[in-house]
């Protein structure tokens, strides 16, 4: 096969050589064709070695011109990517055991009236809210034969560390998408301040905002809580849109003002489940002001890392020679195998009641089930 390669390549070289005459451009196309049907006809000795060379047969052609003189990579497809850094407040921790984090949630007592020569009475502080969470590794490992690196013409691996990083991150983003679409969060933000069933409309996103409004601390208190991020469905992507960006309210036939156009970042979930038209849809507080999720990462691994397994293999001149370093390409020494592994580390809160909900005042749910 590399010899029909080489000698296709030369015959384009002379189609293409305008500059000679058109019956020396001829002379030497003929004498490059029956060189290749010299090449073509059976097993010749060489000269140098009295082995046989590779036979080749016209079907041998066919293939080449089809395959090998036109093939080429093209672009694979792009990934949907969900931007959910805004909607988590990160945190690290030292090693893989469980960490503790306290948040005081409440003030004290009000003050009391105390008449003349009274006593004022005893209060009491609300303790800390604890929550722990921990790390895991998430890990997976790749292997590739030597033959197959060698052989790539066409580059098909020079991306392969890019490929296993976009793994890493996918696999991620699928885990933060977890953390308030199962059904144990879903089923800790049960009541009117905290969900409903609609669909989402400028109306419904209105009412979301007043449940935000009239949330309280453990003492009754009014706290500052607002939604800054609409987390929504992939089919929701041209509603959000329009109510973004009208000046009225689109649902309505009248001349009422949009209010809640530009209240809200939307964030599309491309892992979000939702069969149209029931497509639910979030709404989550700034982690700054309250923090409804956590993603906690390990000090020192902010990220995807990828190893290669060290190959097994010495280079000796003799059986009494010491041994040389090798490619690390060559693989391990029994099956030339080079082994990749992708690796990260993360983790988060986990309640058997709450689910992955650090505090549920951050966050409000819709199924999107109700019209």
């Amino acid at each position: 096969m590399r010899k029909i390669l080489s000698i296709l390549s030369d015959i384009r070289k002379g189609q293409l050589n305008e500059r000679k005459a058109d019956d020396q451009r001829l002379s030497q196309v003929t004498d490059l064709f029956e060189s290749m049907d010299r090449g073509l006809s059976g097993v010749h000795s060489n000269s140098n070695n009295e082995g046989l060379l590779e036979t080749m047969i016209s079907a041998d052609f066919t293939y080449a011109i089809m395959e090998f003189v036109q093939r080429k990579m093209v672009p694979g497809y792009e990934e949907r990517r969900f931007e959910f850094e805004p909607i988590v407040k990160m945190d690290t921790v030292p090693n893989f055991l469980s960490v503790s984090r306290y948040s005081n949630r409440s003030g004290v007592d009000d003050l009391e009236y105390v008449g003349e020569k009274g006593q004022a009475r005893p209060g009491y502080v609300t303790d800390a809210v604890k929550r722990t969470w921990q790390v895991y590794r998430f890990e997976k490992q790749y292997d590739f034969s030597y033959e197959a690196f060698k052989n790539d013409d066409l580059g098909y691996f020079d991306d392969v560390a890019l490929r296993m990083g976009r793994a890493a991150r996918r696999t991620l983003e699928r885990y933060v998408s977890r953390m308030y679409t199962n059904a144990v969060s879903i089923a800790r933000l049960a009541g009117v301040v905290y969900s409903t069933t609609g669909r989402l409309t400028t109306a419904r996103w209105s009412t979301c905002r007043m449940a935000f409004f009239g949330r309280t601390d453990p003492r009754g208190s009014p706290i500052q809580a607002s939604p800054k991020f609409l987390v929504h469905h992939t089919g929701l992507t041209d509603t959000v849109a329009t109510i973004q960006n009208s000046m009225l309210v689109p649902e309505l036939a009248t001349n009422a003002v949009n209010v809640i156009r530009g209240t809200f970042t939307p964030i599309e979930d491309p892992h979000m489940a939702g069969t149209a038209p029931n497509l639910p849809w979030y709404a989550f507080a700034d982690p700054g002001q309250i923090a409804a999720l956590v993603l906690a990462r390990m000090d020192g691994v902010p990220g995807p890392r990828i190893y290669r397994k060290k190959s097994d293999i010495e280079a000796v001149t003799s059986l009494l020679g010491g041994g040389a370093a090798v490619d690390p390409m060559l693989g391990d020494f029994d099956t030339g195998n080079v082994v990749l592994k992708v690796a990260d580390v993360w983790g988060t809160y986990i309640d058997g009641t709450n689910g992955n909900l650090v505090d549920r005042n951050g966050v409000y749910y819709s199924s999107g089930t109700a019209p």
